[in-house]
């Protein structure tokens, strides 16, 4: 890692080069949040279901989810900065498409596809850029660096609830249409900071790319369908044990893959699989919180959403402080202890 760092010349400033990928991946932060706040106006703009404004808000993170390994073996075999810049490219362009959804009767696939697809450009990005900036700092400074990266990313999204209170004044369109901005300062930096990562090309494990998407969005829709058909519907079971044995063959299958999409083996150490496990708890409450505030800040509370959007905006004033304080005790004495107290 350190070669690499090493590698890039003196002109290429590595902060240069941090603020560029926090710039690419702060779409997917925004996102997260300021989708939450104009969900009300959405539903009522579109005429969508509750089902229909719940898969608007879940089909993001179910494609997210399902295509994250399939992007970072792809900036692996391809290359980290090429992809980045493709994901930022489709990011951006379905972001245009989600607010150009037409009212009537295609509103609820329109705007429910194209947030799948959004998913996918985030999927291909994030990882190729968390790589980048592994890469590009030596390990004594890597916490510092991840530090900034996360913390100034959730600083951008604390950002977006405000954002998204102010644009919903105008129209709940623009709360996609201020990714593009995002994403051509992104490309911006991208061409002048150059990033320099290796890549080696490799054979694509299709077979296991199939099986970890249906297996994760089978089970999520097992899980999104329970509040509509109710738990003693035989095919929410279906539904959720399909996924979970298709994740079972998926996992047994990488064992044997000579080239494997996803290396499953460095699951056997202890400390890699106990804080993902951690990380994956922490998830369940982290993404989920950003929704159900804003609609009970507008809904319950009866706040108008630039009112709802400072229940989000006060979680992120601990959140961007205190990762700086993590990352460097991350780099004085390792991972254990910032996890423990987080």
């Amino acid at each position: 890692m350190s070669a690499i760092s090493t590698a890039q010349s003196p002109g290429r400033s590595k902060s240069l080069v941090l603020t560029a990928m926090i710039f690419a991946v702060a779409m997917t932060f925004i996102d997260q949040t300021i989708v939450s706040i104009a969900a009300p106006k959405i539903q009522q703009d579109l005429g969508l279901s509750s089902s229909g404004l719940q898969w608007a808000i879940n089909a993001y993170l179910l494609s997210l989810a399902a295509l994250f390994a399939f992007g970072g073996r792809l900036a692996d075999t391809v290359g980290h900065r090429r992809m980045v810049v493709l994901g930022v490219i489709i990011f951006a362009g379905s972001s245009v498409l989600c607010g150009l959804t037409p009212r009537g009767g295609l509103a609820e696939a329109w705007i429910v596809a194209f947030r799948a697809v959004q998913g996918l450009g985030g999927a291909i990005m994030f990882p190729a850029a968390l790589a980048i900036v592994v890469q590009t700092f030596e390990l004594r400074s890597r916490g510092r660096a991840l530090a900034l990266f996360f913390g100034i990313a959730g600083g951008l999204t604390a950002i977006g609830p405000i954002a998204g209170g102010y644009l919903l004044e105008w129209t709940w369109r623009a709360i996609f249409w201020i990714n593009v901005p995002v994403a051509l300062i992104a490309l911006t930096l991208i061409a002048l900071a150059k990033p320099a990562t290796e890549h080696r090309a490799s054979p694509m494990d299709y077979r296991g790319l199939a099986l970890i998407v249906g297996g994760v969005a089978l089970s999520v829709f097992g899980l999104q369908q329970s509040s509509i058909w109710g738990w003693g519907n035989p095919a929410i079971e279906v539904c959720i044990v399909a996924g979970l044995v298709l994740v079972g063959v998926f996992v047994a299958g990488e064992y044997r893959t000579a080239s494997p999409l996803m290396n499953v083996r460095i699951f056997g150490n202890r400390a890699f699989l106990v804080e993902n496990i951690v990380l994956l708890i922490v998830m369940m409450v982290f993404i989920p919180v950003f929704f159900f505030a804003s609609v009970y800040g507008q809904l319950a509370l009866g706040e108008k959403p630039i009112e709802a959007s400072l229940l989000i905006l006060y979680f992120f004033l601990g959140f961007v402080v205190c990762a700086q304080i993590g990352g460097r005790m991350l780099d004085r004495t390792g991972a254990k202890r910032p996890v423990v107290l987080g």
